[in-house]
């Protein structure tokens, strides 16, 4: 069962970099959370860097710009780094396509200068979906039809964002990844390079270690987030300790009628996935 934690400050001398998720964490979509914002600012003001490690299909100026649009002060984190980031190779290696650019307009800075062409789904030499394009009003199964078509072509998809859902406000939207997993269950394969899977935390890592003087010791590095199939799959599958956030997409299973995290609900949440963490916290705190 994860040790309940009453603050960061229980952790400092035992972890030298946090590793911390962002949507759910560090702001909901509409606003950052003052809170969790002040406890990483100190942090990194005297524990050890910040990295903030995002599924976001954009790039982490762009995130990091949304940041600080948001309310998060520049001062909680040392660094980003995003799944757009991290897709921008696969994407790359097939330049110059076409693609089927499935997403969001505001997405398309993903593709700045990769060369790539883009084209219908009937032309298309692969699909990259960064999202739904109205993720306001549609859900996957309005895309069931089209990703068949795309299924049937055998065209290989591009997941930007690996998450199904994130919680914008007070409600819940869906990602790329719920595109993902549907294109999947249609006989589509599947390529993602965000959380869970390991080239976000290799380039999360590294990123790091430019940070520590004295070389990175990944025994110290704790992964911070509030998603059982993507921070803490991650996190279990990279050998790393992590720390469950319980006010987040699975809020409603993991605190008690009183709003506190509930240890025995977030050990039962992670066992059904055959996860762990070592540690578990209402939400970040100093």
């Amino acid at each position: 069962m994860p040790c309940i934690l009453k603050g960061l400050r229980d952790l400092v001398g035992r972890y030298d970099v946090l590793l911390c998720d962002v949507w759910g964490v560090v702001h909901d979509g509409r606003a950052a959370f003052p809170g969790p914002c002040a406890a990483l600012a100190r942090w990194r003001a005297g524990a050890g860097p910040v990295v903030l490690i995002s599924n976001s299909p954009r790039l982490a100026a762009d995130v990091g710009r949304q940041l600080e649009s948001l309310g998060a002060p520049r001062k909680a984190w040392s660094a980003l780094v995003t799944s757009g980031d991290v897709t921008r190779i696969l994407l790359a290696e097939r330049a110059p396509g076409p693609a089927f650019a499935l997403g969001p307009d505001r997405d398309r800075v993903l593709y700045e200068g990769l060369g790539l062409a883009f084209a219908s789904i009937d032309e298309a030499a692969f699909i990259s979906c960064t999202g739904l394009f109205d993720d306001e009003a549609e859900t996957p199964e309005d895309y069931a039809d089209l990703l068949a078509a795309g299924a049937e072509r055998r065209l290989e998809m591009i997941c930007a964002n690996p998450d199904k859902v994130v919680q914008r406000g007070d409600r819940l939207v869906y990602c790329a990844g719920a595109l993902a997993e549907l294109y999947q269950r249609l006989g589509g394969a599947v390529r993602m390079a965000g959380k869970p899977h390991a080239p976000i935390y290799a380039a999360s890592l590294a990123r790091a270690g430019e940070l520590m003087a004295g070389g990175l010791d990944r025994r110290r590095v704790l992964a911070v987030g509030d998603g059982v199939a993507t921070d803490m799959a991650g996190a279990v599958a990279q050998g790393l300790d992590a720390l469950y956030i319980a006010r987040g997409i699975h809020a409603a299973e993991t605190l008690s009628a009183e709003g506190q995290v509930d240890a025995a609900a977030v050990d039962g949440l992670l066992a059904r996935s055959g996860l762990h963490a070592r540690f578990a916290m209402t939400e970040v705190a100093w």
